[in-house]
């Protein structure tokens, strides 16, 4: 189209790299044109996250004059962190008290609680011996969790390494080129069919890294479902020889994940025994829960207590190991005593729990059939382009880091609050979607989508111009800008505290204090990097400080360190043939020629 060809064109649609899928692919070309509805809806997509992105975000800069950036994902994301922050805001917490009693190592608990009196008269009426009144065994079987896509990789690497969903990326785009592991960017879970044949080498290439014994029936078809597969299949480790002392820490974190999970679906089922007693005290009725394992079946590829994505933020719920007891049985109460307790406000999004959000966003919008287009399209973003809408929310300053929860600013509250109410809510998405959707199937015409979306714009500049409402700053220090003379603002970045200039055109930032990879000396913490020139020093929470000449002296004669080493190895790398589907093309361009 940009070059104004008219001549054919044909596609190459594959989702494996196997070397028989794409000479297969190559077999089978199909005309370009039957794509030409998928390539309408890419680009309507494209012009309306401009048309509505772009007007709003200048409109909103200009006439607030702040540089507030908002968009039709964008600012859905940041109005789930301002929602949540409001929930735990006007949460009041409501106390209850539960019994829990001592029966030489099974312990009891009672239901709660509201009044306390109540409570501390059950803890002392339990005494003597607790009647078992019920047992209850069940056996149960869990299988593995499905293979990683993009997002689910995402979520449980920033749960279980505190890494970002940017850094995820990166880290699997480093290995991805290395040849280590199949397409970072997919939202699918499942294999194709035609990848059946590959699974058994994988599985034993898997099992030797692991050090663990490979499964003697392998049943592939558990993984591999063509239906199931969109663009690009599951994230796999590949059959390339991994020589991991050549890996970064992280890179090396990060295809263990990969490698773990694509074993442990195909080992046998996690079973365990839930028991669950019923015991009579005093005419009081307590209960107590226990987990016995049977088979460690798929979780032996896991040596470490490990919380999974299907599962609760807080993991596996805490068990006791009960003994083998029975109905009639009598237990001696050793002590029991009233704790008290609070109902919890919801919790505060991390990375992996936003990145939850992002993916099924059903929960925002009123209407079922919204909900259901939000789910069937994948929700807010794209697996590639939700690490980079975080990223943007840290950059614009909208959201802040607590550890590793995300809290948003003032001036991410007060974005939300002057958007308007269209822009903020996912309802704008799955309209779109469901619009796209029709588009990508041939039942509507692009030009008719493309006019409605500019008509939006404009009805969202007309909005806003005639709104009423003010933008003010809660942050302004009393120091001024040396470039344009205005009080700078204190904001929270990434790597630490900065001042910038509220002036988007002057632009003027400055770091007070940055987060280092330095160690504190006494304690071993990363140590903060404080003032500027030769006042610099480094602080530590535990109270050390020390001037950075002086740190620099300490080290000057210091072994090399882990990048050093790491730069070294990068520089002795050989070089690498060319990829297996630049070989098959070759192949098939010489079998052409002849």
């Amino acid at each position: 189209e940009k070059a104004g060809s008219d001549k054919p064109v044909k596609r190459l649609w594959l989702s494996s790299m196997e070397p028989d899928e794409i000479r297969k692919a190559y077999a089978n070309l199909r005309p370009g044109a039957e794509y030409d509805n998928l390539y309408a809806a890419a680009l309507c997509r494209a012009k309306a996250d401009w048309l509505v992105g772009m007007n709003a975000t200048r409109l909103m800069s200009l006439v607030y004059h702040r540089t507030l950036n908002v968009g039709r994902v964008v600012s859905p994301t940041l109005s789930l962190l301002v929602e949540r922050k409001r929930e735990i805001e006007e949460f009041k917490p409501e106390t209850f008290y539960t019994v829990a009693a001592n029966c030489g190592g099974v312990f009891l608990s009672s239901e709660r609680i509201a009044d306390k009196s109540e409570a501390e008269a059950l803890a002392n009426d339990c005494t003597g011996e607790a009647h078992i009144i019920r047992v209850g065994h069940e056996k149960c079987s869990k299988r593995a969790p499905e293979l990683y896509d993009l997002t689910t990789l995402q979520r449980e690497a920033n749960r279980e390494l505190g890494f970002t969903a940017q850094q995820t990326l990166d880290y699997l785009q480093a290995l991805y080129e290395k040849r280590l592991v199949t397409y970072p960017r997919t939202d699918s879970r499942y294999l194709t069919d035609s990848m059946a044949a590959t699974v058994p080498e994988l599985m034993s290439v898997a099992a030797r890294l692991l050090e663990v014994e490979a499964p003697v029936d392998i049943n592939a078809e558990q993984v591999c479902d063509s239906s199931k597969v969109t663009d690009h299949h599951a994230l796999l480790p590949t059959e390339e020889p991994v020589e991991l002392w050549r890996l970064t820490g992280p890179e090396r974190n990060i295809y263990d994940l990969i490698v773990r999970r694509f074993l442990a679906v195909l080992l046998p089922p996690f079973e365990y025994e839930e028991v669950a007693l019923t015991l009579e005290v005093e005419g009081e009725t307590l209960h107590a829960r226990g987990k016995a394992v049977l088979s460690p079946g798929w979780r032996a590829a896991y040596d470490r207590t490990f919380a999974l994505e299907e599962e609760d933020e807080e993991g596996d719920e805490k068990e006791q190991s009960l003994p083998t007891l029975a109905e009639g049985e009598r237990l001696t109460v050793q002590s029991a005593r009233a704790n008290p307790g609070k109902t919890a406000p919801p919790k505060r999004y991390t990375e992996a729990t936003l990145l939850t959000a992002m993916e099924h966003p059903a929960a925002q919008v009123a209407d079922r059939e919204q909900g259901r287009i939000l789910e069937e399209t994948g929700g807010l973003g794209t697996p590639a382009t939700r690490a980079d809408i975080i990223e943007k929310l840290f950059s614009a300053f909208y959201i802040e880091r607590r550890g590793r929860e995300l809290v948003p600013t003032s001036k991410g509250r007060q974005v939300v609050e002057l958007a308007p109410a269209d822009l903020r809510s996912a309802q704008l998405t799955a309209r779109g979607e469901k619009r796209l959707g029709d588009i990508a199937r041939g039942l509507e015409r692009e030009s008719a989508f493309v006019s409605e979306m500019r008509g939006y714009a404009s009805r969202l500049v007309g909005e806003v111009k005639t709104s009423d409402a003010v933008y003010r700053h809660d942050n302004v220090t009393r120091e001024k800008c040396p470039d344009c003379g205005k009080f700078l603002l204190a904001v929270q970045g990434k790597r630490g505290k900065m001042l910038v200039c509220p002036d988007r055109e002057c632009g003027y930032r400055r770091s007070v204090t940055r987060t280092t990879n330095a160690r504190c000396p006494n304690c071993h913490k990363k140590m903060e990097l404080r003032g500027e020139g030769e006042k610099q020093l480094f602080a530590c929470v535990c109270g050390y400080r020390e001037r950075l000449s002086d740190f620099k002296k300490r080290h000057a004669h210091s072994a090399a360190g882990k990048r050093d080493v790491q730069r070294f190895l990068q520089n002795q790398r050989e070089e690498k043939g060319t990829s297996a589907m630049a070989e098959q093309l070759k192949k098939w361009l010489e079998q052409q020629e002849k």
